[in-house]
């Protein structure tokens, strides 16, 4: 540890309760009032909650129905993604201010590594409060800094910042924490281990077995033990993090591994053709976002969740990347050919990955059925597109996103764009029989 910096130059910058929040800010009548933002159906998902909600115990990824019976007076709202794209744009500019240095990781959060601004700027503790100041007097909105040598140690530090809520009214965090070299191992050994980035319910429960709970306990733990219960590559990782080893740096141009869509139905679906038009208005989406990112992709994934929760995803990779809605929907067509919806799906997503920047190639094949010959048929497609494309997102970008759209995107509201979501929190209570999906992006960074 001794090529570590010497200073915490690492900040962690993360919004309070950000999609609550900003409809709090543009609603004053919900001030002090228990707000959640996600889908208020039987299969929605808490999103976002104001510190008033928390206060009954409700959290992000609850189940809606769970939220609704722990706050019986909460007011849901649905949620309204570019409203919050915009607040998040202007907080990353104020970031990207003090130092071009500025990983962005969703809408409300992100890391920075301030060591090239101290001199303009002051010490990172100065920085952080600095930061506090601009994002409260410019959007009006809270957030907490966490200030540390790492990443993780940031990250650790801002939600020790965090206000906490109880019944008997908010408690104000700090603000900012800063976690200095000489305490960072203290710091960081009282967390219990599922607070360790990798350590998911699965491994956790595989911790506890060996009587593991904290990150203190874990770092006592030779590695050949974790090897031998976890694997020598993941056993390695997380007693190097339980160590205070992260050597991982800040990246600002670090690019999305995979870009996805994915959408929970109110109802499930049971007919093939509909489930196949939902994918193809999915594929056209990611489409959309690879292109926004002049990016192409090599791998198509279909993922399908059943009623009964089981989940199965089929992936199949290109020969050449593809960027395309008719090259990408070709693909998970013919891995949705595969899928049988049983006694009904809940939730379908298309995703693409094996990025990289650029469009698809442009070669021509002759088309063929099957997924066997789904790289040529997309392939094929992908040139025939390639001009449309460029039409349709030049029509897009002058007269709005529902200006045109593929057939598969049209309903009795007129062209239906999927908009931009980082993730899907299930769709509002549209009455019985309803299958409006609510729609999901989720990006793997």
């Amino acid at each position: 540890m001794a090529d570590r910096p010497s200073l915490p130059t690492v900040l962690h910058v993360d919004m309070d309760a950000f999609f609550a929040s900003v409809e709090v800010l543009d609603d004053p009548s919900l001030v002090g009032r228990p707000v959640i933002v996600g889908g208020a159906g039987a299969r929605g998902v808490v999103a976002s909650c104001t510190y008033e909600a928390r206060a009954y115990g409700v959290h992000s990824a609850m189940p809606s129905v769970r939220a609704r019976q722990l706050c019986p007076d909460a007011v849901f709202l649905p949620g309204r993604h570019s409203r919050y794209a915009e607040v998040s744009a202007h907080m990353h500019k104020i970031l990207r201010d003090v130092t071009p240095m500025v990983e962005p990781i969703g809408l409300d959060e992100a890391f920075m590594d301030v060591a090239g601004a101290l001199r303009l700027f002051g010490p990172p503790d100065r920085i952080a409060r600095h930061l506090r100041q601009r994002i409260g007097s410019e959007l009006h909105l809270g957030c907490a800094v966490g200030v540390g040598r790492s990443k993780m140690i940031a990250k650790l530090a801002s939600r020790a910042a965090k206000p906490r809520a109880s019944r008997g009214g908010l408690r104000p965090g700090p603000g900012v924490v800063v976690v200095e070299p000489e305490r960072e191992l203290a710091f960081l050994h009282q967390h219990d281990v599922e607070a360790l980035w990798g350590v998911g319910p699965a491994t956790a429960e595989r911790l506890h077995a060996l009587g593991v709970r904290t990150v203190g306990q874990l770092a006592a733990i030779p590695p050949e033990t974790l090897a031998r219960r976890l694997g020598r590559a993941s056993g390695a990782h997380l007693v190097a993090l339980a160590r205070g080893v992260d050597p991982e740096p800040v990246n600002p141009n670090r690019h999305s591994k995979s870009i996805g869509h994915e959408e929970t139905f109110g109802q499930d679906l049971v007919d093939p053709h509909e489930v196949e038009r939902h994918v193809l208005r999915m594929a056209e989406s990611v489409a959309t976002m690879l292109r926004g990112e002049s990016s192409a992709a090599r791998t198509v994934t279909v993922k399908v969740k059943y009623r009964d929760f089981t989940l199965q995803t089929r992936s199949h990779t290109m020969g050449r990347p593809i960027a395309t809605g008719g090259a990408i929907g070709q693909v998970a067509a013919a891995l949705l050919a595969g899928i049988d919806p049983g006694e009904g799906i809940r939730l379908l997503g298309v995703s693409a990955s094996g990025l990289r920047a650029g469009g698809g190639d442009q070669l021509c094949f002759d088309l063929g059925d099957g997924l066997e010959r789904a790289n040529e048929s997309a392939l094929a497609r992908e040139q025939s597109w390639h001009d449309v494309t460029a039409a349709v997102d030049a029509i897009r970008g002058r007269f709005g996103r529902g200006a045109v759209g593929s057939a598969a995107m049209v309903t009795d509201e007129g062209v239906q764009v999927p908009a931009r979501r980082d993730a899907p929190w299930g769709p509002d209570a549209s009455g019985p029989g309803s299958t409006q999906p609510d729609v999901g992006h989720h990006r793997i960074q």
